[in-house]
């Protein structure tokens, strides 16, 4: 082919692929090396939010969900055998913020899986599933897809084990939560990330629901525990991810999650990563004291002391809407916070401290203490404001009062546009300002 002739399609390629992206920036890159996060509701994702529904009001219901939320993670503990393993309860799968774009199967079948930080296992609603929705995966047409039974290791590490006394069988397995169960099968067959690929993935293939919190195309488990992404996938990613997450404001693909230590920032302010043995699965890390405009909020203690024995301390959480910490300490912050606004005060959804947003410029900005890092909240990391634009509400609460309140939980309204980088082998978290929008 003449050279001048091969140089103009090239670059008329490159134009056309320009163009594309242009009109569609929900569109994969070319090479398919994107792996962006978005909003469950966002223009890029399949999923569609409820009709005449602005976004703050989605917030606001699905911070309802989070007393819910709250429970599960109050219910986790590590596994001793696998005939004892207790069946999860809480709201496993009804955290649908965020989504991730991922090929399972070869070849590969498109699934938008929402991402969970203090859950291990990924689970997918299978073809065949009675109860599930209509877009599901499809074991039937993978050539790489692999039935596991009782026998190997990986389903003696799954909640709610069903497998036969004696002799072998399929590596089944139930669940319960928020009101709602589901029945699923061990199985393993090829995940693909971008342009990695996991071969030999184990994950639930869900065959039947009853209730409707299931994301309709599944869960993807970022948590610490052995059938977590992070521990299925060592040699490649080495215990290393970070993520950006967009405002809920964010209608495209704007966020990121970056997998293994290359690409990640080289200058970032860590905190010591806490690991807790009764409940592996949790980022644990030192809150050491909250700060209110320049008032450090005077609190006892031991109700922000990390207590293996308890499960008492602070966790940063993906599923989580906002952030919520013990009844003592939220009250303490929220009257703190009372004092340096101007009144008077109403309640709208899950959050107590609304004002008229005419005095949002009076209201002080909240620092998290870690150890070694000091998290300086923007006000869009700390406030939110109702759909008429009139008031603005403090993102914040308590921890329901009927679950075991001794956690506190740096939810995803306050990570929005950070980037939160978790290290499991130095055992690290690191957070910076990044604006992924």
């Amino acid at each position: 082919m003449n050279i001048k002739l091969a140089t103009a399609l090239t670059i008329c390629y490159v134009i056309y692929i320009s163009k594309i992206n242009a009109i569609d920036p929900c569109a994969s890159q070319p090479d398919d090396s994107d792996l962006n996060v978005i909003p469950m509701y966002g223009k890029c994702s399949p999923f569609n939010p409820p009709k005449a529904d602005s976004w703050d009001n989605r917030v606001i219901n699905m911070a309802s969900k989070d007393p819910a939320r709250m429970s599960y993670l109050s219910t986790l503990v590590a596994q001793k055998t696998a005939t004892s393993a207790p069946i999860a309860s809480g709201q496993t799968f009804n955290i649908g913020n965020y989504v991730v774009r991922v090929k399972i199967g070869t070849p590969g079948q498109l699934l938008f899986m929402v991402l969970d930080t203090s859950t291990d296992e990924a689970f997918v609603p299978s073809s065949g599933c009675i109860g599930c929705s209509a877009t599901t995966f499809y074991p039937n047409v993978s050539t790489s897809f692999v039935p596991l039974d009782c026998s190997v290791p990986q389903c003696g590490q799954v909640r709610g084990l069903s497998c036969p006394a004696t002799g072998s069988g399929a590596c089944s397995f139930n669940q319960s939560y928020a009101g709602s169960t589901f029945s699923a099968t061990l199985v393993q067959d090829s995940l693909r990330l971008a342009t990695d690929v996991i071969p030999s993935y184990s994950f639930g293939s869900i065959n039947a629901i009853s209730g409707s919190s299931v994301p309709a195309q599944g869960l993807l488990g970022l948590g610490r525990g052995p059938l977590s992404l992070l521990s299925q996938s060592g040699a490649i990613y080495s215990g290393v991810f970070s993520y950006c997450l967009p405002s809920f404001k964010s209608y495209y693909f704007s966020g990121s999650l970056k997998l293994g230590p290359v690409g990640q920032p080289k200058s970032i302010r860590t905190t010591p990563l806490l690991r807790n043995p009764h409940r592996p699965s949790l980022y644990y890390v030192n809150l050491t004291a909250i700060s209110v405009g320049r008032v450090y909020v005077p609190l006892p203690s031991e109700l922000l002391a990390f207590n293996p024995s308890t499960g008492a301390g602070t966790i940063i959480d993906s599923g989580t809407v906002i952030t919520r910490f013990v009844e003592p300490i939220y009250n303490a912050i929220r009257d703190e916070f009372r004092k340096q606004v101007t009144g008077p005060f109403s309640s709208l959804g899950a959050f107590d401290t609304c004002f008229v947003k005419n005095y949002e410029t009076l209201a002080p900005a909240i620092t998290l203490h870690f150890t070694d890092l000091d998290l300086k909240l923007p006000l869009e990391n700390s406030l939110i404001h109702s759909s008429s634009g009139s008031l603005a509400c403090l993102a914040m609460a308590a921890a329901p009062s009927n679950v075991n309140s001794v956690l506190n939980v740096i939810a995803n309204f306050q990570q929005q546009n950070l980037r939160v980088l978790f290290d499991t082998v130095n055992n690290k978290v690191g957070i910076a300002r990044e604006l992924c929008n």
